[in-house]
């Protein structure tokens, strides 16, 4: 896929796994309904829909005693601004839309900007209701208030009160609430939603070399890209071959689409069957395969160098990124990461190491959650990104293309077994 044009159109969790799910179709996987009964066949590939996120897998044309699982897990969601129920606010002469905060977003970025409406929409269409992804065509904003009204804000920083500092400028003039204007758009009675604003820039390649992204949603789109184009562009693999996009990341992942629900073992458990594991063998199996979790990592910002842990402060365009963490917010194990460094090894690729400071609180990923479920080893990686959780985040190009070639090299090739302690 075309990673700018991915970036474009993947402007909500709804647009992102319906961009992989169209990739995935010309590629020849077959979607299955969650509702109905599968029949899976050796050598297939295939990929099953929850919400905003998707499960694509591969099962090889020859299983063995030798078979595991190599599964790579990444998140559909970024932090943003969602519209509320009751969004409508009239002040100053204007139509103002009112959000609430939807993860650790870097609100000072959204001021200032073009912002798009998009998501999903539930129609009510005679006797049914039939769920809609949207994105509406006006241009929204949040204007910055004026340095001649606020002539300390350079000095002593912009206090933002995410409750009133933060509501949107729809039109000029409440003419009609919300609701009725998104019908006119939609061209149908809406019973529910589920709309966030976005960054409406396109994404763009910059630097003088070309060699920096520049996008809103690099977290964790690349990881999407870089996963999907490993699970695509791998071939006949060896293993049965999972693909997790998995939404609500940003908020704790406790969603029936997140990590932290039951859509990867349920999914798992029904390969198991399809392909005639023995009872109870699944988790037996999965004790001796691999987990990539795979999520933006941060590169050293050239103005807050001492936000780093000095040994361990990763650069944009040197490697791939193994993050380890003594409280476990990742998943990174050492059998784990020592597969992922061999497999950087055999492919003559330079890899990195990000341990964040001990005065400094750490994030997490899908990674503890699925590792923990599944009773999978793990290793959290990533490409190293400035500007984490911005409306636009800077990224490498040469890191991009070394995640998909580590992600296709990871589907590609036989599995090491993890053996025992010794």
């Amino acid at each position: 896929m075309d990673l700018l044009k991915f970036l474009d159109e993947a402007v909500t969790p709804w647009h992102t796994s319906s961009a992989i799910s169209n990739e995935l179709l010309q590629a020849g996987f077959q979607e299955l309904p969650e509702t109905e009964m599968w029949n899976l066949q050796r050598g297939k590939s295939y990929f099953v829909n929850r919400g905003a996120a998707l499960f694509a897998f591969r099962i090889p044309s020859v299983l063995s005693s030798e078979t595991r699982f190599r599964l790579a897990a990444s998140h559909t969601d970024f932090p943003t601004m969602k519209i509320t129920p009751n969004p409508d606010l009239e002040t100053a002469g204007i139509h103002l839309l009112h959000p609430e905060v939807y993860g650790g977003a870097l609100l000072s970025s959204w001021f200032d900007r073009d912002l798009g409406i998009a998501g999903m929409v539930v129609v009510r269409e005679e006797n049914r209701l039939v769920q809609k992804r949207i994105r509406m065509n006006a241009l929204c904003r949040i204007p910055e208030l004026a340095i001649h009204l606020n002539r300390n804000v350079n000095e002593e920083g912009f206090r933002i009160n995410p409750q009133t500092q933060l509501n949107v400028c729809f039109s000029a003039g409440k003419t009609k609430n919300f609701i009725s204007a998104l019908e006119d758009f939609v061209g149908s009675r809406v019973v529910d939603f589920d709309l966030q604003f976005f960054d409406a820039q396109p994404a763009a390649l910059g630097g003088f070399h070309q060699e920096w992204i520049y996008s809103g949603r690099l977290d964790n789109l690349l990881s999407c890209d870089s996963i999907l184009s490993g699970m695509v562009e791998s071939g006949e693999p060896e293993n049965v071959c999972g693909a997790l996009f998995l939404n609500s990341e940003e908020v704790g992942s406790e969603t029936r689409d997140g990590a932290a629900g039951n859509f990867a073992l349920v999914v798992l458990n029904r390969i198991a069957d399809s392909i005639q594991m023995k009872q109870g063998e699944l988790f037996g199996i999965l004790s001796d395969s691999l987990l990539f979790s795979l999520d933006v990592a941060h590169a050293t910002h050239p103005a807050y160098g001492d936000k780093m842990e000095p040994n361990h402060s990763p650069l944009m365009g040197q490697g791939v990124v193994l993050k380890e963490n003594a409280k476990k917010r990742y998943a990174s194990e050492a059998i784990a990461c020592a597969q992922c460094k061999a497999l950087c090894e055999d492919l003559q690729m330079p890899y990195q190491i990000f341990v964040s400071r001990n005065d400094m609180p750490c994030g997490s990923t899908v990674g503890p959650c699925l590792s923990a479920a599944l009773g999978i080893p793990a290793v959290d990686l990533g490409e190293a990104i400035l500007g984490m959780h911005s409306i636009r985040e800077m990224g490498s190009v040469i890191d991009h293309k070394r995640m998909c070639q580590l992600m296709q090299s990871f589907f590609r090739k036989k599995a090491m077994h993890l053996g025992q302690m010794e």
